[in-house]
């Protein structure tokens, strides 16, 4: 999603997608804590979830946020995967939304509005003339509780209570997020929401992945498929029309695997649409592959959502840096969040994302690594 040009600050470096140098003594499987500063008179922590594997993902208690994704390729060699800040200070400048939870209404709403139960509701317009994951102050940017099960269990839950009235949305509601690092290399997202209002909700998440691990690298020439027949064409503002539209024979066709950059110039901007995920019911499925050949790592990506945003980091523009001082260009990042289709609130025909009181948001996603074969 949108990356702003002016989020760079003297002294935020990016430990994007770097290299791991060295290679660390054994680990054990777990999950472990250390302080990492504080926002909003509160501490944040950073947690390191370590697999039997020696696979490890950091997650920061600030705006749920996966900071890193250490990974082998092909020759052992391990990487970063994810774009991602090595200090808080990157994560407290307006958003790229680099690894954050996203909340209340995740993508897009147009002109901020929505009328629920008679009432019309304006939120904030903070991307362009539309709404976009949660507002001026989404999930992406509260310090969230966290709680480990156990040091020995690589798994942490957070959670956030958003008051009623904030962002201007109605209704208290409490969510619970839990992150889990299996021994399969899967991060598992289960995603838990309740209210006291009729409230939209949309959760998701917001990795940008580049499985070359280099940040130099694009991600054009990864390979993607997409279960998916159809997506929701959009407005010049990024808001769907209301159809749903076939993809054969366009640029939106990856039910085969398709190299990303084959056809994105034929994509006025670049690739950040939403597509309609063929599913026989509600259970967590298989819904995409991304693979890098070169490295030979493969992500897939499994959810119990009808939608898939794919967005192919068009608003990346070399003003961010690694720690390195190698710019953060257009396209060296990829964001696959599962979800419900944008503003839905305002297009009767798209599922519903109204969470009534009295009853329960679930929600599935899991990101599997591997390596091919």
């Amino acid at each position: 999603m949108k990356a702003f040009a002016y989020l760079l600050l003297v002294g935020i470096t990016l430990g994007a997608c770097n290299t791991e140098k060295k290679e660390t003594a054994a680990v054990k499987p777990g999950i472990t804590k250390i302080a990492w500063g504080k926002t909003d008179n509160k501490q944040v922590d950073l947690y390191t979830l370590t697999n039997k594997n020696g696979v490890q993902v950091k997650i920061s208690s600030y705006g749920g946020t996966v900071t890193s994704w250490i990974v082998p390729d092909k020759n052992g060699k391990k990487a970063n995967i994810l774009l991602g800040f090595d200090s808080l200070s990157g994560y407290l400048t307006p958003p790229p939304y680099f690894g954050a939870l996203i909340g209340r209404y995740g993508n897009r709403i147009a002109k901020g509005k929505f009328t629920l139960n008679g009432k019309e509701y304006q939120l904030a317009t903070n991307d362009g003339p539309n709404h976009l994951h949660g507002g001026v102050k989404g999930f992406d940017k509260v310090v969230w509780d966290a709680t480990v099960i156990s040091d020995t269990m690589p798994s942490l839950i957070l959670t956030y209570v958003s008051k009623d009235g904030e962002e201007g949305y109605p209704g208290n509601l409490k969510v619970t997020v839990q992150y889990s690092l299996t021994d399969d290399d899967e991060l598992a997202i289960d995603y838990n929401a309740e209210t006291d209002k009729a409230t939209p909700v949309n959760l998701t998440q917001h990795n940008y992945y580049n499985l070359t691990g280099d940040p130099s690298n694009t991600i054009l020439n990864h390979t993607l498929m997409i279960n998916a027949d159809n997506y929701t064409p959009v407005d010049s503002t990024l808001i769907p029309t209301g159809k749903l539209v076939s993809v054969k024979g366009t640029a939106f066709d990856f039910t085969k695997p398709t190299k990303i950059g084959a056809r994105i110039d034929s994509v006025k901007g670049g690739y950040d649409h939403n597509w309609v995920l063929n599913r026989k019911d509600n259970s967590i499925q298989s819904v995409a592959i991304l693979v890098d050949s070169a490295s030979g790592r493969k992500l897939e990506v499994f959810t119990t959502e009808p939608g898939l945003q794919f967005y192919s980091g068009n608003f990346l523009d070399g003003k961010l840096k690694t720690s390195n001082g190698k710019p953060i260009n257009q396209h060296t990042g990829l964001c696959l969040e599962t979800q419900h289709y944008p503003d839905s609130p305002n297009q009767p025909s798209f599922p519903n994302t109204i969470l009534e009181p009295g009853v329960k948001y679930q929600s599935s996603t899991k990101y599997k690594f591997s390596l091919l074969k």
